[in-house]
């Protein structure tokens, strides 16, 4: 295994099983034929053919989008069909920073294809020359990817809030981090990948920030959803990375990422390029 394995499995989107999902007659997303065949059942919110699936073009707001489909939405979690619902909305948009056309249920948006976005924080110490980073283990009872490694913070971006006080709330969530300390993160830039799931396609971003924290600040969870928290040696770190598969799928890239720009791997590396290019899909 290797660290363009990691890469690739979170680049594993078939197109073929997609057809595009439209608002006010602009693409948005990407809904795969099988939920697009439910949809078809919603003629008064969805309009379902062949090629594409469009939201009702007499829904012509952000208010009346947002209803119509929360109530379809809500039956189909009621069915089963949508689960994990968490009651935290996302805006869908035709691009980062661009007006919301709508805001969806969090756990429904891979099923339409729209675009998502998060932060992950790369908490790490100094001991001498050696880099330590703070690893986190999810909760074996989290609804997703139980019990799997996972970044020292990490969240999807709701709708409304900054990316900053969002990094803020989900550092003392998750780590205990005091906002004077989180304020320290630095932002690193960015990686994106196009994912499928059972429940569909994920053509996501995670904004990368990077925390040197105190050498005697332990983290520890506040919300239940990290069971522990490990400081590891870089290196060993990169070596779970590339080797297994422990880590939440995306969680992989984030590390990836910060091998890259701190010199952990390095331009003489024959698949330097590739992982480089690989981090932003």
């Amino acid at each position: 295994m290797s660290f363009l394995d990691r890469i690739a499995e979170c680049n594993n989107w078939q197109p073929a099983g997609f057809r595009p999902f439209l608002v006010a007659a602009t693409e948005v997303g990407q809904v795969g034929h099988a939920f697009a065949n439910r949809l078809a059942d919603f003629p008064d919110v969805f309009r379902v053919d062949a090629d594409t699936v469009r939201l009702h073009e007499e829904l012509g707001d952000f208010r009346s989008r947002t209803a119509a489909v929360d109530a379809v939405l809500r039956q189909l979690a009621d069915e089963g069909l949508i689960r994990g619902w968490r009651d935290e909305a996302y805006p869908i948009a035709t691009a980062w920073g661009a007006e919301a056309l709508l805001q969806m249920e969090r756990a429904a948006v891979p099923f339409f294809g729209a675009s998502s976005y998060g932060v992950h924080l790369n908490g790490f110490v100094r001991d001498g020359d050696r880099i330590l980073m703070w690893i986190g283990r999810r909760a074996r009872d989290k609804h997703t990817y139980p019990g799997m490694l996972d970044n020292t913070v990490a969240g999807g971006q709701p709708i409304g809030l900054s990316l900053r006080d969002n990094l803020a709330k989900e550092a003392a969530e998750e780590a205990a981090i005091p906002r004077a300390l989180a304020d320290r993160a630095v932002a690193v830039g960015a990686i994106s990948y196009r994912h499928q799931t059972a429940e569909g396609y994920k053509p996501d971003v995670q904004f990368c920030y990077d925390l040197e924290l105190p050498r005697d600040f332990v983290p520890h969870n506040t919300d239940g959803e990290i069971e522990s928290f490990h400081l590891w040696p870089i290196e060993q770190v990169a070596e779970i990375v590339s080797e297994t598969r422990d880590f939440k799928f995306n969680c992989n890239l984030v590390v990836i990422d910060f091998l890259v720009r701190h010199g952990i791997l390095d331009p003489s590396r024959p698949d330097y390029l590739a992982i480089v290019r690989g981090l932003h899909r």
